[in-house]
């Protein structure tokens, strides 16, 4: 879920000292010409989205042991609360006093938030499989 912010951007169609720009998890795009010039790039931020996505796919593979798989998905929780503010902050830094519309908002920034929505009933589901583990368990 979390790869899809390669493609959508954070926050689209603003004008940022005189120019009209895009900003996106790679960097500050400004339109030109219906063409998107890279400004300014985000490597820090970029390199932790690319890890920020990988750990949700990495806990799927936990299976067999579903209180490590339960925990690191707490982690991942925190973890992507902590990205979001930092990918926030960083939509801010890039805008400056200008305050952002809601037709400026791209889908970036909301799909953090769906996937810690996600994890959250992953989470739960992987407590009703314990549980009834455990209850099969106890009739053997």
């Amino acid at each position: 879920m979390l790869f899809a912010l390669f493609v959508f951007p954070l926050a689209h169609n603003i004008y940022v000292d005189g120019k009209l720009v895009n900003v996106s998890v790679t960097g500050v795009y400004e339109i030109v010409n219906g063409q998107n010039k890279q400004i300014q790039a985000f490597l820090p931020l970029t390199i932790t989205t690319v890890i920020a996505a990988l750990i949700p796919l990495a806990l799927i593979f936990l299976f067999k042991n579903r209180k490590q798989q339960i925990t690191l998905s707490y982690v991942a929780i925190l973890a992507l609360i902590g990205y979001s503010f930092w990918m926030a902050q960083t939509v801010k830094g890039v805008v400056g006093p200008i305050t952002l519309e809601y037709r400026n908002m791209g889908i970036g920034l909301f799909l953090t938030s769906l996937s810690i929505i996600l994890i959250i009933f992953a989470v739960k589901a992987i407590q009703r499989d314990e549980k009834l583990v455990k209850s099969a368990d106890r009739l053997r």
